[in-house]
């Protein structure tokens, strides 16, 4: 840079610094209240920082229905798994938080466990297979009502082989009168059964205790996440876009379950995944059918589930299927990723079904569709075959760039000043309203407050928030806005 560049630069800095200081000492002869004065000293980001450990994990496993997801959520203190009174509800591997007596452990709630079975059940045994190769301890659960049955007995067999500690949980056990029915399972040959109810909670302090014993101090399968913690990315769509594809492919491994039909996945499932030598906490979720309200049983919990995943999000990438036509439950699906203020990217993919026709097609109903949304990042990919998903990477960080950019109060209030000036907001009822004041309360997403002397109408702040894409990008972030009118004091 040359000296006389820096000169300039410098000359810039030092008159905005001095607008800024005029204009702040102009606001205080307005009538401020305390969360003004909040706004102006102060700033409400949120952290998404997430120092990670090697926590020991226990993977819970079983055959259908069982109740291995009502032990997870009776351990994790609140209702976390999906649980219905129907076989088969829960699909892939997910993990848990959980903490016991002052240590924190991760629990993986699997999929009914069965042998000799093809499809999509195939793919739920094969997750708790994995399941149990990555954790450090396992929990077998077994219905004491039912007592010893063929798949248990395949199950232990095949847990015969594993070189982990296993302890043998019988549930459903819900009085003391019941305590025979668990003995029985001692002839599974795993030791001692330990029987609880996970329903009422009965036994599980016990349970707990043991679980602990067996558990190793620090994970020797889990991973040591970066002290800054991985971005968490939001995977989300209406059912059979190809969510849980992509993170199959990314992760290059089938990771989670994928079978043609649809709604298959019901609970998030968090995936460490490295692209371009960085990690990313990808979490794959529930396809979301229709409004919240509209939904029952399963489909009503994963989609509060995909809701709750997407609000811990930085971003949400949302699938759609490029080789058919945008419906509304796409435009809703944007739309919620919009309202949870989290940066976006839209991912078009089948890209390996769409011809040139439909291409064209496509970009009209974007247009057409998403007119107000034209800050979207866009890559068009093949979740199935790997095309283009090298661009993800990108796409994902010019987004959580913008979304967690800061413009300087002088410059911001600069650029407005020169904005108002040339292009002012219209005169109404012989009044035109002033911008007495900007600032930028947080990032993540950026939110801007005005300070004005009137109301500035809907029409005017989308064109203030169009001029503040095209002078400071904010690609792949809403922009949330807001004014605040304030009148003169009064002279005493």
């Amino acid at each position: 840079m040359s000296e006389n560049s820096q000169t300039h630069d410098h000359r810039e800095e030092s008159e905005d610094l001095q607008r800024l200081e005029l204009l702040r000492n102009n606001l205080d002869l307005y009538e401020l209240n305390e969360e003004d004065l909040a706004v102006l000293t102060g700033s409400d980001d949120e952290d998404f920082s997430s120092a990670g450990q090697a926590l020991p994990v226990l993977a819970v496993v079983g055959r259908p229905n069982v109740g291995k997801s009502s032990l997870v959520n009776r351990i994790v203190g609140k209702r976390v798994a999906v649980v219905q009174d129907i076989p088969g509800v829960t699909r892939d591997r997910v993990s848990y938080p959980a903490s016991w007596n002052g240590r924190d452990f991760t629990l993986l709630d699997t999929g009914g466990w069965e042998v000799d079975v093809a499809g999509i059940d195939a793919s739920v045994a094969r997750q708790a297979e994995y399941a149990i190769e990555n954790s450090d301890a396992v929990a077998l659960v077994v219905d004491a009502t039912v007592g010893i049955t063929h798949t248990d007995e395949q199950i232990v067999r095949l847990l015969r082989g594993v070189t982990k500690p296993v302890i043998l949980v019988a549930n459903k056990v819900d009085s003391a009168m019941q305590e025979s029915d668990a003995a029985v399972l001692w002839g599974l040959g795993l030791g001692e059964p330990h029987a609880i109810s996970a329903l009422h909670g009965r036994g599980m302090g016990d349970l707990l205790d043991i679980i602990l014993e067996i558990l190793p101090q620090e994970s020797a399968v889990a991973g040591l996440a970066p002290g800054s913690g991985p971005h968490r990315i939001a995977l989300i769509g209406r059912p059979n876009v190809g969510k849980s594809s992509l993170l199959n492919q990314l992760a290059g491994a089938e990771r989670v379950v994928v079978d043609p039909l649809a709604g298959t996945t019901r609970d998030p499932v968090d995936e460490v995944i490295w692209l371009d030598d960085k990690p990313w906490t990808f979490v794959d979720t529930a396809g979301i059918r229709r409004r919240v309200h509209q939904t029952k049983g399963a489909d009503f919990y994963a989609s509060l589930r995909t809701q709750s995943a997407l609000e811990k999000a930085e971003l949400g990438l949302v699938l759609l299927d490029a080789s058919s036509q945008i419906t509304e439950q796409d435009i809703r699906v944007i739309q919620q990723v919009v309202d949870a203020g989290r940066a976006l990217v839209l991912v078009c993919n089948k890209w390996d079904l769409v011809d040139e026709e439909r291409q064209w097609t496509l970009t009209k109903e974007l247009e057409r569709e998403l007119v107000q949304l034209q800050w979207v990042e866009r890559v068009n990919l093949s979740a199935k075959t790997g095309w283009h998903t090298n661009r993800l990477t990108r796409a994902m960080n010019e987004a959580l760039n913008s979304w967690q950019t800061r413009i300087p109060t002088g410059r911001l209030n600069s650029f407005l000043g020169e904005l108002a000036s040339a292009h002012p907001h219209p005169v109404r009822g012989g009044k035109q309203p002033r911008i007495l004041f900007a600032t930028q309360a947080r990032s993540c997403p950026p939110r801007f407050v005005l300070f004005a002397s009137g109301f500035l109408e809907a029409g005017y702040r989308r064109f203030i928030e169009n001029q503040l894409r095209a002078q400071f990008g904010f690609s792949g972030t809403p922009i949330e806005i807001s004014v605040r009118v304030r009148e003169k004091r009064r002279r005493r």
